[in-house]
């Protein structure tokens, strides 16, 4: 099968008559021309074009082949079309679903890096759809194919989705500067903490699976989990209600660094007990996200979060 540029250098001495002019129009020399015209006898077997001192004209089975190759430049042109508004489409839209913790303290930082990236490069910047819920909800939306990237807090990767680890992000214990805590000179321990009724973020969250997950890994605390003091479905309204003082919360160290700036909150040092969690990328399909944006956006993450 001939290569499309050798049809469409066929169809362009059937439209202009003369190897020289083909080579202008082209910006090669004709010696170039006619070794390529003589490579598309060869592979097709067949004489093609007739050279005079007047010019060069289609042979009869040149002008056949031209017009098979009208029809498939054609197919080949629409074909392009196609995929590259296809290209365009998923340049200029990506919706991605993101925790809370993520989504309202490390996402921004990464959309305007990746905005600055293909502004550099010349590109139209993608245009970003976000879903701010929890990991569990995060999930849900990735599982279904309503968002082909999300972001989430949880340990629970579930094993039909594709994963990747960004970081490690720290919890904390916080208090109120008038919780007894806060005026206490040994740390919490594991036991204390998991017997002790806390303001959590509601079920589903990456937040509280974490500190559930870690309870559930220590030896000695099971039958001690309390139940929560109050749930809440926003981790700003976490933080403001362990700053009225009701009750201590675990939180990202993300989320509360102006808290803790300013006094509003202070952390209580805890023993036995390691509190991290990963913060990962999901998707559903393939090695990495199907979208060239997406890829990008991931690898923006994990660079970011790994300085």
């Amino acid at each position: 099968m001939p290569d499309l540029a050798g049809l469409e250098l066929l169809v362009a001495v059937d439209e202009l008559g003369s190897l020289t002019r083909v080579a202008a129009r082209l910006g090669v020399s004709q010696q170039a021309v006619s070794s390529r015209i003589r490579s598309l006898e060869g592979q097709i077997g067949a004489t093609l074009i007739s050279r005079t001192p007047r010019g060069s004209t289609l042979t009869e089975t040149g002008s056949m082949i031209t017009g098979w190759a009208a029809d498939v430049l054609a197919a080949a042109g629409r074909m392009e079309a196609g995929i590259e508004s296809i290209r365009a489409h998923s340049l200029r839209q990506l919706d991605v679903a993101a925790s809370l913790t993520i989504a309202e303290y490390l996402l921004p930082r990464w959309l305007v890096t990746l905005r600055s990236r293909q502004e550099a490069a010349g590109q139209v910047p993608t245009r970003v759809g976000l879903s701010a819920v929890n990991s569990e909800a995060v999930i849900d939306l990735v599982r279904k194919g309503t968002v082909p990237l999300g972001f989430i807090e949880t340990p629970d990767i579930p094993s039909d989705l594709h994963a990747i680890t960004l970081d490690r992000d720290t919890l904390k214990v916080a208090v109120s500067p008038t919780h007894p805590w806060a005026r206490r000179r040994k740390p919490v321990t594991a036991r204390e903490l998991a017997g002790t009724p806390l303001i959590t973020r509601e079920e589903g969250s990456g937040t509280r699976k974490a500190l559930e997950y870690l309870f559930e890994e220590l030896g000695g605390v099971a039958g001690t989990i309390a139940s929560p003091c109050v749930e809440l479905s926003s981790t700003a309204a976490v933080r403001t209600a362990i700053a009225s003082g009701v009750a201590p919360g675990v939180l990202s160290s993300l989320a509360i660094s102006d808290d803790l700036a300013l006094r509003r909150l202070v952390t209580v040092e805890t023993t036995g007990i390691k509190l991290t969690r990963n913060l990962s990328a999901v998707w559903a399909d393939g090695p990495r996200p199907s979208q060239a944006p997406a890829q990008d956006l991931v690898a923006i993450a994990r660079r970011s979060l790994a300085h």
